[in-house]
């Protein structure tokens, strides 16, 4: 009988513990294997903090909250922890694990992947509202990041049309514009701001003009993700007590250069949804993705193949090698790919490509 671990790493997002639920049941009910659910990463690791999962203990008499609660009840952690990896790495012999299930972003996986080199046997599954892992088309809780900006675009709009203001909605995704990109094309935004494509004041304040002639509104709609430049081309970040970076700003940033561009003709107001965007529960979509993803992880240890990550490929899950995972790094908007010309096609700016 096997003894697997499961842990969540990183930023939190919807549809954790539907591939929590997942993963125990399927090792369970299916391979009769053990699992202990590691409590906040690699921290738990290094602190040996694990508890039994089952079935029994996660289904409550029959509610079963696991596929519609956010969050992870597990804990998870996304900075650097005062462990040594030696530690990290001891951690997983001495909770005489036989393999580990990860649930991480591409940065996680990495760093995962390198303890993994002492001898764990690993196997990962992508999740990040950024959608930003490479080799999968879709990662757990980027469908309900991208209904939860939507919805706000659909209430900054009423506000903007009844006021004649240009709404400009700042969105996360570190140097990955798919959220933004995505929200954007589903909201009905006038212009999308992403990293990965430049952008000019001059264009902006011209599609902003141009849906003042087609409404008779000063109104506008302007989705922009948190790693896209300012008007003056530099990536607008924070530095926290403990010195560590944060993306963060843009938006503010753009309304300011708008209205002083205009002279105050046009008037911007800038709306941060920050950690909304990581909240509450799953969509649909995701709590599939995260049931799946749980089932082709479980099944992956059982056939006893390591170092992979479960991935999406169109409408298949598919098993990815995760050193190919992590030689590409963050898996970045293509300016030439479909939803850049959807959204090209429907009039939406995205700057110049």
């Amino acid at each position: 009988m096997k003894r697997i671990g499961v842990m969540t790493s990183g930023g939190d997002c919807p549809g954790l513990n539907a591939a929590i639920r997942a993963i125990t049941r399927r090792a369970v009910n299916g391979h009769g294997f053990e699992v202990l659910g590691i409590e906040d990463a690699v921290a738990g690791l290094a602190q040996r903090r694990a508890r039994p999962l089952s079935p029994t203990l996660i289904d409550l008499d029959g509610f079963d909250p696991m596929l519609s609660t956010g969050g992870t009840i597990l804990g998870s952690i996304n900075k650097p922890i005062d462990a040594v990896a030696a530690d990290i790495e001891q951690g997983y012999l001495e909770l005489g694990l036989d393999a580990l299930i990860a649930i991480g972003g591409d940065g996680s996986l990495a760093i995962l992947q390198e303890h993994a080199r002492s001898g764990w046997n690993l196997v990962g599954i992508p999740k990040t509202i950024d959608n930003d892992v490479a080799l999968t088309d879709r990662s757990i809780g980027f469908d309900t990041a991208v209904r939860t900006v939507t919805r706000a675009c659909a209430q900054l709009r009423t506000t903007g049309v009844s006021h004649d203001r240009v709404m400009i909605l700042e969105t996360m995704g570190r140097g990955a514009g798919h959220l933004a990109l995505a929200s954007g094309i589903a909201g009905g935004a006038d212009a999308i701001l992403i990293p990965e494509i430049d952008w000019k004041l001059e264009g902006l304040v011209a599609t902003v003009e141009a849906t003042r002639r087609r409404r008779n509104h000063a109104f506008a709609l302007v989705v922009v993700a948190e790693g896209a430049r300012s008007p003056l081309g530099d990536t607008v970040t924070s530095t926290d007590v403990k010195g560590r970076e944060h993306f963060g700003g843009v938006g503010s940033a753009i309304a300011r250069a708008l209205e002083e561009a205009t002279e105050g003709r046009i008037e911007a107001r800038a709306t941060v949804l920050g950690h909304l965007q990581r909240g509450g529960e799953p969509s649909p979509m995701d709590a599939i993705l995260a049931t799946e993803f749980g089932i082709h992880a479980v099944d992956l240890v059982a056939e006893e193949r390591y170092d992979t990550m479960v991935s999406l490929q169109g409408t298949r899950i598919e098993a990815v090698r995760l050193d190919d995972v992590v030689a590409r790094g963050a898996a970045l908007v293509d300016p030439a790919e479909e939803m850049a010309h959807t959204a090209r096609s429907v009039g939406i700016y995205l700057g110049e490509s």
